[in-house]
């Protein structure tokens, strides 16, 4: 069994600029942003979730299951409390909410395959994307103006 604590930290820490950025979605845009252009696109979000993913399938068989899932739960609730602004991400278009297994287990077999989570990515962001311009930027992030 390998260990998925370091794992973990790695996966949420800052991937991108060493720079911290703050606000709303600051910390989103800089974990799932992987070439920098400021928007997560379905691809880009398909892509670190395999990362995600493999971090947290802590027996390697292929699925999250709900043992692994609270590990993974907890790993994005400590990230979430450490990193976004106070008050926020308690809406509907959280992307923690697209991460939970009862959103993943698209089949209702009480775990998540690696396919499940990978397929799920473009609605993912879809849900997140409060503009509907396919892409996740800052802008999809904070108070209604």
């Amino acid at each position: 069994m390998k260990s998925i604590t370091l794992g973990a930290a790695l996966i949420l820490a800052t991937v991108g600029s060493c720079i911290a950025a703050e606000g709303p979605g600051a910390h989103f845009i800089e974990n799932w942003d992987l070439n920098g252009d400021g928007a997560v696109t379905a691809e880009e979000a398909r892509e670190r979730r395999g990362n995600v993913f493999a971090s947290f399938d802590a027996n390697d068989d292929g699925f999250l299951d709900a043992e692994e899932y609270v590990l993974f739960d907890e790993a994005r609730a400590q990230d979430q409390a450490e990193n976004e602004p106070k008050g926020l991400g308690k809406g509907a278009r959280n992307p923690a909410n697209g991460m939970r297994l009862e959103v993943n287990d698209t089949d209702g077999d009480g775990k998540v395959s690696e396919a499940e989570f990978l397929d799920n990515a473009a609605s993912w962001i879809e849900m997140i994307d409060r503009n509907g311009d396919g892409v996740v930027t800052v802008a999809d992030f904070g108070p209604r103006g």
